[in-house]
């Protein structure tokens, strides 16, 4: 093996991959919209970008797209890069579609439909149906009309039927398709020339990206955070991924981030995570929050808080409480926080509220 790594030194480079410990910079040099930033909630994608130091505010109008990708979630990217994210993102494989749809993939199996052309047959009437901005909903009751059996379903909530969602979400950016920014229900819409790149860069590599980003990690791991098969993880493996010890455990990084391990430096700061920031979307949960009773609050079935970082450790979770133009922030901490680092949480919070362009009213750390 390469080298061993301790717990901590594993957040140390995290936090420092991810550059959480910066405090300004450009999108072109943002490592994590390499891999896309999921942008989910009022405190997603802009203010995972805002905390690694983009002034998100100045930010040119169009630089940035949102499109649905790994594991159907919306993630932003740079406008300029979507035609190698829409290569990068898509399923290495037939088995690997499979997975990705869930349940859909069975009617479509049982029609004798590879998942594959189902997505592409998906895409193709997307295509067709969204040539101006229109609604989700809209686009869905179109579709309905348009495709066949099964690529359909009944949903019991809406007492109707609807295209499976999941292939719904994983067709949109084979179809040239982007979400409009802060609309809610989602609005659809063109990409005017959006084909995706016959060649990719390493840098929009997902497995490379999970490993300079969440590393070091194991092929697992990085399906997990894929929803792909673990085979195709395999499959796909860098060649130059170097195997580590962490805490007894093989785990595998970029040779270029192993040979700069020394020069990772202790993390320090705190800030307030978004619920789906991509330094809590490891696979490794247990590393991030060993204890349990800790990582049951920070990935509750529904809700999610955010975390609160302290030095690269998460400390507690927040939960914002919003009234007109006023906010609260209800803070939870794991341990007694020093009267510094109670300052450090009280100066996130003000800066949650400028980005929300809301006054801050309190913030409430129980204990």
């Amino acid at each position: 093996m390469t080298g061993s790594l301790t717990r901590r030194q594993v957040l140390d480079l995290r936090v420092h991959a991810q550059q959480l410990d910066r405090t300004s910079g450009g999108l072109d040099d943002t490592a994590v919209l390499d891999l896309g930033v999921q942008d989910t909630g009022p405190d997603g994608g802009l203010w995972a970008l805002a905390l690694r130091g983009v002034d998100v505010a100045a930010l040119p109008d169009g630089a940035l797209s949102t499109v649905w990708t790994i594991r159907g979630a919306p993630h932003l990217y740079r406008r300029a890069d979507l035609p190698e994210v829409a290569a990068a993102t898509a399923p290495f494989s037939e088995a690997d579609a499979g997975k990705r749809v869930y349940d859909a993939a069975r009617p479509l199996r049982a029609a004798g439909i590879p998942v594959l052309a189902g997505l592409d047959s998906i895409a193709a009437t997307m295509r067709s149906v969204v040539t101006a901005p229109m609604v989700k909903g809209e686009v869905s009751a179109r579709l309905t009309q348009l495709l066949d059996d099964p690529h359909l379903r009944y949903c019991r909530p809406c007492d109707a039927v609807h295209p499976w969602e999941q292939p719904f979400r994983l067709a949109a950016l084979r179809a040239g398709l982007e979400l409009e920014p802060g609309t809610s229900p989602p609005v659809l819409r063109p990409v005017p020339g959006l084909v995706p790149s016959a060649d990719v860069a390493p840098r929009f590599d997902v497995v490379r990206g999970y490993l300079r980003l969440l590393g070091p990690a194991t092929p697992q791991l990085v399906a997990g955070y894929l929803d792909a098969p673990v085979k195709d993880v395999q499959a796909h493996w860098p060649e130059d991924a170097v195997d580590v010890d962490v805490d007894g455990e093989r785990r595998w990084l970029l040779a270029a981030d192993a040979d700069r391990l020394d020069g990772v430096p202790p993390a320090s700061g705190t800030a307030l995570l978004g619920p789906f920031d991509l330094f809590l979307q490891a696979r490794d949960r247990d590393l991030l929050a060993p204890d349990r009773a800790h990582a049951k609050a920070l990935w509750p079935v529904l809700g999610r808080p955010g975390a609160v970082l302290v030095d690269g450790e998460v400390a507690g979770v927040w939960r914002p409480r919003k009234a007109g133009r006023s906010l609260t922030v209800a803070v939870e901490p794991w341990r007694e926080l020093a009267g510094a680092e109670r300052a450090a949480v009280t100066a996130g919070a003000e800066r949650l509220a400028a980005f929300r362009q809301v006054t801050l009213k309190a913030v409430e750390i129980a204990g």
